[in-house]
């Protein structure tokens, strides 16, 4: 199978697709792989390493675009629209629920569309292709709002672990998940005062295993919530309803009610969010200030360590990337999690959830 690998197109995306080291399995599995030069450069691969894996470096994302296979990592922005064609599967990050411009286009097309972020394993939100970003994005979102607490970037000047004599910052995770268990050990590890709200008391109960008295763990109730985010000096969204909006959690009155200059990071944002004042962002323009808080929405939070986060997210697709390029379509019939990652197919919009999110699109 021909299989294209374009440069990321979206602000300061600089994860890449296919590692030179996947390239190289994909050619002892009989494959060719096509990538768009300079695709790796951001995250430390040159056309040079990509040759030597067996790749043939291309000068156009038309070239790489027009393929059996394309992988990516985020989604098809509107200049790449015009790329998206019947008999071609698209292999990426998607989160249609929050972009109903691009699910309009995909359908269109007549593309086959496959979700990394809905492909999932038998068992409770068991999704192997969103977790690696998840974990890198709950750190990150920990390190970034420990940044915009700084005076100078506009924060309440708090440090989050504290000193001797002064009590540490506070910190409030929503969502008890993949996200928020990550975003809490970075938080405990700088000193922080942490809470984590979730609905699943099962959840609370193993996050009490790993983290004991260093995390105040409280069901996720409006009481609760209101209570927390007004004290906190960082929270972080950390919601995930699998293929739908993020529900909104804080509302816009509740975010006035926040410390001036304390700092909210939405890692849900690719999903719509689960705060009412926040949008989405870019690397180049990543906060504003909104009711007096630093808001900071990047939805590809992860592009800011490409050099990690390829290899990271290329460990944990490449079987599925192999599985694809040798079966085709037919890989779907075999591998019923990887099934479950089919979002849009001839013309038809064919995920439940998405489904639910734009009823006006199934056919």
């Amino acid at each position: 199978m021909e299989i294209g690998v374009p440069k990321e197109t979206k602000d300061q995306e600089f994860r890449v697709g296919l590692s030179p080291s996947s390239v190289r399995v994909l050619r002892e599995n009989g494959h060719s792989i096509f990538v768009e030069t300079q695709a790796g450069s951001g995250a430390g691969f040159t056309d040079a390493d990509y040759q030597s894996a067996g790749a043939e470096i291309v000068t156009t994302a038309e070239a790489v675009w027009n393929r059996e296979l394309v992988v990516k990592v985020k989604e098809p922005l509107s200049s790449e629209y015009k790329f998206l064609r019947k008999e071609q599967i698209l292999f990426t990050y998607l989160h249609l629920a929050a972009d109903r411009k691009l699910t309009e286009n995909l359908i269109d097309s007549g593309i086959c569309a496959i979700a990394y972020e809905t492909v999932e394993l038998p068992g409770a939100n068991r999704l192997p292709l969103l977790t690696p970003m998840s974990i890198i994005a709950g750190r990150l979102a920990v390190q970034f709002g420990a940044r915009y607490l700084e005076r100078q970037q506009g924060g309440r000047g708090v440090l989050l672990g504290g000193v001797p004599g002064v009590k540490p910052g506070k910190v409030v995770i929503l969502g008890g998940g993949v996200v928020g268990t990550e975003a809490a050990r970075i938080a405990v590890g700088m000193g922080a005062a942490v809470q984590i709200l979730d609905v699943n008391v099962e959840r609370l109960s193993y996050l009490e295993t790993i983290f004991g008295s260093r995390v105040e763990l409280l069901y996720s109730s409006s009481a609760h919530i209101e209570a927390a985010v007004k004290a906190a000096d960082l929270v972080v969204g950390a919601v995930l309803v699998l293929g739908r909006k993020a529900p909104i959690l804080v509302s816009r009155e509740l975010v006035g009610q926040m410390h001036p200059g304390s700092v909210i990071v939405d890692v849900a944002v690719d999903q719509g969010g689960c705060v009412e004042t926040l949008h989405a962002t870019s690397h180049t323009n990543p906060v504003y200030i909104e009711e007096g808080v630093v808001h900071y929405g990047v939805p590809n939070m992860p592009g800011a360590v490409p050099w990690t986060a390829t290899q990271a997210l290329n460990n944990s697709t490449l079987p599925y990337v192999v599985q694809l390029a040798n079966l085709g379509l037919k890989a779907l019939d075999v591998n019923p999690a990887l099934a479950k990652g089919l979002n849009v197919q001839n013309h038809r919009l064919v995920h439940p959830a998405v489904q639910e999110v734009f009823p006006d699109l199934v056919s």
